[in-house]
């Protein structure tokens, strides 16, 4: 599996983007980088647990103040390392 990107994110966890997901984010919302998922990782504004899989999936946030929106970045943990889900911008943090 090709990764666009891995990064160690605060708590010391591996988040990687793979490729097939990033075709898919690039697809369905082609206004989003790979580098805005990345800065959303790095230095998220706050992070919840996912509604539909609390135990496995987190959403992380950051706000663009240019879009006014939010950037959502939904990450999928299994094993201790986590790989992005999918990205997308919404008015306010769920």
């Amino acid at each position: 599996m090709i990764h666009i990107f891995e990064i160690v994110e605060k708590s010391g966890r591996k988040i990687r983007l793979t490729e097939e997901r990033w075709k898919h984010i690039a697809n369905e919302h082609p206004s989003i980088s790979h580098e805005e998922i990345k800065n959303v990782l790095i230095g998220p504004i706050v992070i919840k647990p996912s509604k539909y899989d609390p135990a496995h999936v987190r959403w992380y946030y950051s706000f663009n103040k240019v879009k006014k929106l939010y950037l959502m970045v939904a990450v999928k943990y299994l094993n201790g390392e986590g790989f992005v889900i999918t990205a997308y911008y919404m008015r306010n943090i769920k």
